[in-house]
């Protein structure tokens, strides 16, 4: 046999050199793999945060402190003109390690070649990792309830009370309610990652309904009180006092009766009815409206029978200001007709001593 030629070993040194080569760089290559394994590979990312290149402690550190951090943040809970302290833990659970193996997914993902061409060159194996959380509405919904406590009340009615001749009211109150099921979705919103890294302070308005009474301050509009002794009537609107009338009340035999009425009736013209009472005897049956009536040409009726403030005709205008009726109360026609205009049916007449 013919001895191989100085060029074909030549070749087959090359090849075998080559071979050594490769063999010890796939071994190299390997090695280069397992031990990168424990790193997060380049171009894995959350919440801003760069993970590449870190150990699984780092990465623990990183991710603690980019989305755990934040999201135990307290949160300032305002309503009602109160503010309470919330403290997530208890209701916010943040799941690190499912951060973290998504942090490794890139490389568990890839080939052998992949990966070390990302060792090789740098480039990345890209993951934007999301904050894995969970919020227990449970406990957001315990937390709201036991706030409630210090924020629910009923409402308080207004009250006008007379003291002398003057109305004094009481201010109503209003009442509050937590509106718990929107309260509860408040909170749970402010409590995700969204909203805890979006910014350093996270205040949160509780939805607090306010509950109007019945009776309000300004449920009290008109009223009447009636001075027997100071032959005066009062008209308020509200507290305030609107304007002063002189009257003439009942005389010591026919005294005005005292006590609370509403106003029952409001009449022009109406024609006098004789009572049929003794000091009646001698007039007509009827009188018609008119100037010459006994009750002039206006007259306004209360819940006591037969009792009216009303005007009189001229000849009895001398008597305003003293207790000369047979109940009513008389007023100047001018005066019972601007008292027409300003009071309603239903109106309360209080009438005193």
């Amino acid at each position: 046999m013919q001895a191989p030629s100085t060029a074909n070993r030549v070749i087959l040194v090359i090849v075998a050199t080559l071979m050594v080569l490769l063999s010890a760089t796939l071994a190299w290559g390997v090695a280069v793999d397992y031990q990168s394994r424990g790193l997060v590979p380049a171009g894995v990312v959350v919440v801003g945060r760069d993970l590449s290149g870190m150990t699984e402690a780092q990465a623990r550190a990183a991710v603690e402190e980019a989305v755990s951090a934040p999201m135990m943040r307290p949160v300032t809970v305002t309503g009602d003109g109160k503010t309470w302290t919330l403290d997530p833990a208890g209701m916010v659970s943040v799941d690190v390690d499912a951060m973290l193996s998504e942090a490794y997914s890139p490389r568990r993902g890839a080939s052998t070649i992949q990966r070390l061409n990302s060792q090789l060159t740098g480039s990345h194996l890209p993951a934007d990792i999301e904050p894995v959380f969970a919020v227990d509405a449970n406990a957001v919904s315990a937390w709201v309830a036991q706030t409630a406590t210090e924020v629910d009340r009923k409402p308080v009615n207004a009250t006008r009370k007379i003291k002398g001749y003057e109305f004094k009211i009481k201010k109503h109150e209003n009442g509050a309610s937590v509106v718990q099921t929107a309260a509860v979705d408040t909170i749970a919103a402010a409590l995700t990652a969204d909203a805890a890294l979006a910014s350093d302070m996270r205040t949160v308005e509780l939805p607090v309904k306010a509950i109007k009474p019945k009776i309000t301050t300004s449920s009290f509009k008109r009223a009447l009180i009636v001075s027997l002794s100071q032959c005066r009537i009062r008209l308020y609107k509200g507290a305030k006092l609107v304007k002063i009338y002189r009257c003439a009340p009942g005389r010591a035999a026919f005294p005005t009766p005292t006590g609370d009425f509403t106003i029952k009736s409001k009449q022009r013209y109406a024609p006098w009815i004789n009572p049929g009472s003794a000091w009646a005897a001698s007039m007509p049956r009827v009188i018609p409206g008119g100037p010459g009536n006994p009750m002039g040409t206006t007259k306004i009726g209360i819940t006591w029978p037969g009792i009216y403030m009303h005007g009189v005709p001229p000849g009895e205008y001398g008597s305003i200001g003293t207790h000369a009726s047979h109940g009513c109360m008389r007023m100047m026609p001018s005066d019972v007709l601007d008292l027409y205009g300003r009071v309603k049916v239903g109106d309360p007449v209080y009438i005193r001593p």
